[in-house]
């Protein structure tokens, strides 16, 4: 006696060897001897032997059509012997019962299984819907095939064009798009971006980067919506002195000027102006939430993405001869430079002029300073008082002396990179810094004398951190220090001035210590700001690798910082040597350049020679 039973979600065919009543001992078509349950077997028969029948049903399934079988099948459940008896016409041979057996378990869009040997037909919309997505599938497997063939041919298929930067760097892995790159990269050995390169689908690899990080932190894209404009200001009294800006000339969100009039003592009075957009952006508008999602102004040579919008960013900024809302700190300063007395207050203050690094660093520097014969300049008799001013407050936080280092300042019109080096701690940076360093300060102090809470950054053993409470800044010499003059470039900022505008007119604090807001802020900031300096510094280390192709640089000199460290001479770029003889820290090496990958970022650098001094 034969079987046909099931195993393992298939149907077999076995030769009877014992039969134990709930399990038989059964020699499969294919002669491995099981043990099977009696529930598991379908169809007993005499003849013919196991792996010929099911040879025979194999044969006589595949001219079965199941869509007749189907319509004969009619609406109620059935076991499959009685439709292979309709089906035949007859009582059916074993060959033939498991012939339909086979069909019906092998149709599950057209047959539903509903107990041992027993099946029910689809309900008509049912099998219409599994057929159109079978249907679907196959046009999908077929298309699949068709890109990838493309793509492996080096061509771009039509879909994949508006689509290229989110498969590089943010595929939907679920996607038929994505599915044929992979099938692609795994017969061409390419990565995901190295194929679409080779395709032509990358033209700008300055646009692979920005995309890469506006998915990740702007997937809804960096333009803004349509919003309500803010409120307008409160009437505000007048400030009585003109305030001149210091900025670069690229800097359209200018948040900070200052104003002196002198005292007959020799003294004066200092104004530190602030941009104050806090008095018409409202906690919880819809323009509040907008810089709550970016949290801070994101740079990079050449562009920004603003944390405001421009319409707003102009509504606030300090732009020369105009008459503009700020929140102020007046600095009464004695002719030693001690300070006297400080107020704070919003006022409306006349923006004079907007100065530029630029035009001002050659006029106002370490050799013009009390030079009697340098060239006379707007404010030159303010800009020289603050700068005697701002080493007073430099001392007096015991950071006086400090090394000046090089900063670099990236330049690109028309798609060419200039790099300028340019030095910290200048006359215009240490102005400009100790002043500002001065407002955060003494902020901060006011709001923890008022016992509101606010957004400080703290310092102890050489780790920077946030926090809501006021908490030494060892790097600072500061007791306390709160980010308060950004607020049209950083949202802790606005919160921040939101606190400073309530404890200056004895109001009660925007956010209570407490407020799960602020925690929240503050995380959200961290992440996000170190997220936009990542990003800066990567642009930074492109448009380095872009100039030297620009300017067909082969060789340059580098200092070691550390075994194979090196940065390489004036660029802000660190980068490994391959080599090199062992080498100790500040030593100059010449080194050959080649290799510049534009999308990795990366560059081969070898060793020549050690540099060694006259």
């Amino acid at each position: 006696m034969h079987v046909f039973y099931e195993e393992d979600g298939d149907i077999k065919a076995g030769t009877i060897l014992a039969d134990n009543d709930s399990s038989l001992q059964i020699e499969s078509q294919h002669g491995k001897r099981t043990k099977v349950k009696a529930a598991h077997v379908l169809l007993r028969y005499a003849t013919p032997g196991a792996a010929e029948a099911m040879e025979a049903a194999k044969r006589l399934a595949a001219e079965i059509d199941a869509d007749f079988l189907w319509e004969v099948a009619g609406a109620e459940e059935f076991g499959f012997a009685d439709l292979a008896a309709e089906y035949h016409g007859k009582t059916p041979t074993g060959p033939e019962a498991g012939a339909v057996l086979l069909t019906l378990h092998g149709a599950p869009i057209y047959f539903y299984k509903k107990g041992k040997g027993r099946y029910k037909a689809a309900p008509a919309e049912a099998l219409a819907a599994a057929k159109a997505g079978l249907e679907r599938k196959a046009r999908e497997a077929e298309l699949r095939a068709e890109w990838t063939d493309q793509l492996k041919s080096g061509g771009l298929p039509e879909p994949f064009r508006a689509k290229v930067f989110e498969l590089a760097h943010k595929p939907d892995k679920n996607s038929l798009e994505y599915k044929a790159l992979m099938d692609a990269c795994g017969e061409t050995g390419l990565s995901p971006v190295r194929l679409l390169d080779k395709c032509g689908a990358i033209p700008s690899s300055q646009e692979f980067h920005l995309q890469a990080f506006l998915l990740e932190h702007f997937p809804k894209g960096a333009g803004f919506p349509d919003l309500a404009p803010p409120a307008e200001p409160p009437e505000l009294p007048a400030g009585d002195a003109p305030a001149f800006s210091i900025d670069d000339a690229a800097t359209t969100e200018i948040d900070d000027a200052f104003s002196v009039i002198f005292r007959p003592d020799g003294g004066a009075r200092v104004g530190i102006h602030i941009a104050a957009p806090a008095l018409g952006i409202a906690p919880g508008s819809e323009l509040d939430r907008l810089a709550a999602n970016r949290l801070s102004t994101v740079y990079m040579p050449g562009g920004k993405i603003t944390m405001l919008p421009e319409g707003l960013v102009d509504r606030y900024t300090l732009a020369e001869n105009r008459d503009c809302p700020a929140l102020s700190l007046y600095v009464e300063v004695a002719a030693d430079g001690a300070i006297t007395g400080l107020t704070t207050q919003a006022d409306v203050i006349r923006i004079a002029a907007n100065l530029r690094h630029e035009t001002l660093e050659p006029l106002f520097n370490e050799d013009t300073i009390k030079n009697p014969e340098a060239a006379d300049y707007p404010f030159r008799q303010e800009l020289e008082w603050l700068w005697g001013f701002a080493c007073h407050l430099e001392a007096a936080r015991g950071k006086a002396d400090q090394v000046q280092r090089l900063d670099y300042n990236f330049k690109v019109v028309d798609d060419r990179v200039s790099i300028i080096p340019r030095v910290r701690g200048n006359p215009i940076d240490k102005l400009v810094s100790e002043l500002m360093i001065l407002a955060n300060s003494r902020w901060g102090k006011l709001l923890a004398d008022h016992d509101y809470a606010g957004m400080y950054r703290a310092q102890s053993q050489g780790k920077v951190r946030m926090t809501l409470k006021p908490a030494p800044h060892e790097g600072l010499g500061l007791e306390c220090y709160a980010w308060s003059t950004s607020p049209l470039r950083r949202y802790v900022d606005l919160i921040n001035q939101r606190q400073i505008l309530a404890a200056a007119r004895g109001d009660k604090a925007v956010y209570a210590g407490n407020d799960p807001m602020l925690f929240a802020a503050m995380r959200d900031f961290e992440l996000a700001y170190d997220a936009y300096n990542d990003f800066q510094r990567k642009m930074e280390r492109y448009w380095c690798l872009r100039w030297m192709i620009q300017e067909g640089i082969a060789e340059m000199e580098a200092t070691v910082l550390k075994e194979n460290l090196v940065r390489l001479a004036g660029l802000p770029m660190v980068t490994r040597v391959v080599g090199a003889p062992a080498l100790n820290a500040g030593d100059i090496v010449r080194v050959a350049l080649a290799d510049f990958d534009l999308l990795d970022n990366e560059l081969a650098c070898r060793y020549l020679a050690t540099v060694v001094p006259d």
